[in-house]
């Protein structure tokens, strides 16, 4: 792992010996872990990540990525022909970003308001979205395919004894088929709408699948706070 020290400059320093401190050091920045969750998807052209980040400007993002650099935690790789092109990824340093900041987003989730109008999903939100909102207890011995139909997304979650893979797209083959708008989605996510009460209001359709299949798909993928184990 390496950590250039001499890059941090003074007025971000917080001067204690503190790991919280440190990590803010490295990723506390504006715009440093938007950087981290849209990597988390897998490597990415720098107009990529351009793309996925409506409202960076390109010095900023530049400037961000060299920091990352030298935190050990972002690295470019120039992929062979015929691709020809330079990605950034996460290195094993950064990829153990996932868990704090899905951690991040559940919490910041509880008390993030409607989308003000303009203000869109960013870019393959379920790709990260389902990872964030998973209980690995909760889904424990459950293997299953669901389609996740919200508004004019729609996922493919596949789960398979507390391990998920998210695809853009619609399976053949899902154990659960359902459609819902946003605003229900996360409604029935932060627990603050029944699954049947909104399957008996029509803001949940189930293609495939039962009633009893949507509380469950719900009972794991969820806002909850996660149970804490005990040392």
């Amino acid at each position: 792992m390496r950590y250039d020290a001499f890059a941090m400059t003074k007025n971000r320093r917080y001067d204690q010996y503190c790991p919280v401190c440190h990590a803010l050091e490295l990723v506390g920045e504006r715009w440093s872990l938007v950087i981290v969750r849209e990597l988390l998807k897998g490597p990415k052209r720098y107009t990529d990540l351009i793309d996925g980040m409506p409202g960076v400007g390109t010095n900023i993002l530049a400037s961000r990525l060299r920091e990352l650099e030298a935190g050990g935690i972002v690295e470019k790789r120039r992929l062979p022909p015929p691709a020809a092109s330079t990605v950034y990824e996460l290195t094993e340093y950064g990829r153990e970003l996932e868990e704090p900041l899905y951690a991040l987003a559940r919490w910041g989730a509880r008390s993030l308001p409607p989308p003000a109008e303009g203000e869109d999903f960013y870019p393959d939100w379920g790709l990260n979205a389902f990872a964030a909102l998973l209980d690995p207890h909760a889904a424990e011995g459950l293997t299953a395919t669901y389609v996740v139909r919200v508004a004019d997304d729609v996922y493919t979650v596949h789960l398979e004894d507390s391990t998920v893979h998210v695809e853009v797209g619609a399976a053949d083959d899902a154990d659960l088929d359902f459609a819902t708008d946003r605003e229900t989605f996360f409604g029935l996510a932060s627990s603050q709408i029944d699954a049947r009460v909104a399957l008996a209001g029509g803001q949940v359709t189930i293609e495939t699948g039962k009633p009893a299949d949507l509380e469950r798909f719900f009972s794991v993928f969820n806002f909850t706070q996660r149970q804490q184990v005990a040392v």
